[in-house]
């Protein structure tokens, strides 16, 4: 049995102890922000923190991970406070979606060491792919989301999730049929 620290709560894994930490997060923790994307290590979708580093998680089991903490996007902020996620929005860096909860992550764990990054340490720390190619945004926000970690600026928090399929559609014009 693997022990180890997810979101602040001890977590026991009765798997395999080779199982990649992103199986455990996302079977077993129900953990899902984590995302699969090439299974070696290269596009950081599966970016986690652990033990305030940024990890792929695909690339690390869960005995590596025994007795270390780690976050996940699902507690940076239950309700999308965290200065990056606030930036990340403002900043609508977001197209796709697929890759956010790992750059997210990454750039929390750089702006953690260093809230004023250039556009070389960001592309040095940051280097996950996204295929949507939003990396202008991305270092925008991470760069605005350093100041906001310095209190220079302030944003209104990012909306809330869980925004209803009749929410959705009541802001879209209904079509009309011929």
């Amino acid at each position: 049995m693997t022990k180890l620290t997810v979101n602040d709560r001890p977590v026991q894994y009765r798997m395999d102890p080779d199982t990649p930490l992103l199986w455990a997060l996302r079977d077993a923790s129900n953990l899902t922000g984590a995302k699969y994307g090439c299974g070696t290590g290269d596009c950081g979708a599966c970016t986690v923190n652990i033990d305030g580093q940024a990890v792929r998680s695909c690339r690390i089991s869960i005995a590596e991970a025994e007795g270390r903490f780690v976050t996940t996007i699902e507690a940076l902020s239950p309700d999308r406070s965290h200065p990056v996620q606030q930036a990340w929005a403002a900043e609508n860096v977001v197209q796709c979606g697929y890759c956010q909860p790992g750059m997210i992550m990454a750039a929390s764990v750089l702006l953690s060491k260093n809230r004023h990054p250039s556009d070389a340490e960001i592309d040095k720390a940051i280097t996950n792919i996204c295929r949507c190619g939003t990396y202008p945004r991305i270092r925008a926000a991470i760069r605005r989301a350093g100041k906001i970690m310095d209190g220079d600026e302030r944003i209104a928090a990012a909306p809330p999730p869980g925004i209803t399929p009749e929410d959705a559609a009541s802001a879209v014009p209904a079509l009309k049929k011929p």
